[in-house]
């Protein structure tokens, strides 16, 4: 049984790469399958500006000429700069259960790496820390938001067993909203607002966040800027996340918070889930998934929470918990009782605390592996 790596270099190969998940998970029941061609337009320099400051290559294992596995390989230079050591990442890997497979993609990315000078590797991280990023190692039984990984539960033995240990994990929650809030939650929120000159802001139409948008990811990368994986995204860089994900967002699950002087001082983006409709539309939005897609934006039953930022020097004041009573009061209109986070890592305790006032559970773990190659 020879099994033959080949490096992506034209659209057979990279067709193999994007679509191989939908072979591995396809009678998978909690795997949720991203479109296809957003999937292509991520690992393309034309389209994604992630490639200016990223060497990227890919890869694709075959036995008797059917794709068995997949792996690429990330230099990001931003990273690099930010940690000031030869880290190079590894991304998208997949295979199938067999450890010769999994042993010679992980052989084939390492040794690119090495002899781009790189001293360790991690993953599986992306581009940025709004791409992929994680292994799932717990919750394989629950549904994983349109902003997170899903992965099969033999990828931790064989990471482990080709010598991989454990860089840090992401945490997952299942938050169940309740019928009513504490008395005291409105209290100080209104002190809150009162003592720091806050200003809750809630919208109605796509139109009245246009003003705001790239100050979240403004903020976003003041926020986020000491926290593992993250690097300054560029402006190039911005626009292309912006463009992926403000079109399908529902405005009144965007909340953000202004300081007395107008600046933004945090920010909550939510969306209806679209896990069951993803999985009905298959990786295509047509002929179908668009239908199936819109029905869950517009009827919700379940939420994602997306992204969550606070200013620095304001994330121990309260802000957060001002963002998720805000959301609690749509969610409530809208008959929504539970929200699905997406990855937090293990050691952003503040981030985590936004949990303590609801009912919830940490269901799902995701982690970083990494490597010496010296």
């Amino acid at each position: 049984m020879e099994i033959i790596i080949k490096e992506v270099t034209n659209n057979q190969t990279l067709n193999d790469f994007v679509k191989f998940p939908y072979q591995l998970y396809k009678t998978n029941k909690y795997w949720v399958p991203p479109m296809i061609d957003e999937e292509r337009s991520a690992l393309v320099p034309e389209k994604n500006p992630a490639f200016e400051f990223c060497k990227v290559k890919l890869w694709v294992a075959y036995i008797d000429n059917k794709c068995v596995g997949r792996v690429g390989g990330i230099i990001n230079s931003l990273w690099i700069e930010k940690k000031g050591e030869k880290i190079g990442r590894f991304t998208r890997p997949e295979f199938i259960d067999n450890k010769d497979v999994s042993a010679k993609l992980m052989e084939t990315v390492e040794n690119w790496l090495q002899s781009e000078g790189m001293v360790e590797l991690q993953g599986p991280l992306g581009f940025s820390n709004l791409d992929h990023q994680g292994c799932l190692i717990e919750g394989h039984d629950w549904l994983p938001s349109v902003a997170s990984d899903y992965h099969m539960d033999y990828f931790l033995e064989h990471f482990e067993a080709l010598g991989y240990e454990k860089e840090i994990d992401w945490l997952e929650f299942r938050i169940t909203f309740p019928d009513a809030l504490p008395e005291k939650s409105f209290k100080v929120a209104e002190m809150l607002i009162k003592r720091y000159g806050l200003k809750p802001q809630n919208f109605k139409t796509s139109k009245e966040i246009e003003p705001y948008k790239a100050k979240v990811f403004e903020l976003f990368n003041k926020a986020f800027a000491e926290l593992f994986g993250t690097f300054q995204l560029p402006p190039k860089v911005i626009n292309f996340y912006m463009k992926k994900y403000f079109p399908i967002l529902n405005p009144r699950y965007v909340k953000i918070i202004l300081d007395k002087e107008d600046e933004m001082a945090g920010f909550l983006i939510a969306l209806p889930s679209l896990s069951k409709a993803m999985q009905k539309a298959k990786g295509k939005l047509l002929p179908f998934g668009w239908y199936h897609i819109m029905k869950a934006l517009k009827n919700p039953t379940e939420m994602d929470l997306m992204l969550t930022g606070v200013k620095p020097e304001l994330q121990r004041m309260g802000v957060a918990a001002l963002l998720m009573n805000d959301l609690w009061k749509t969610a409530k209109e809208d008959g929504i009782k539970y929200v699905e986070t997406t990855g937090m890592l293990e050691n952003n305790h503040v981030a985590i605390q936004m949990w303590k006032s609801f009912d919830h559970i940490q269901h799902k773990r995701k982690r970083c592996f990494k490597k010496s190659l010296k």
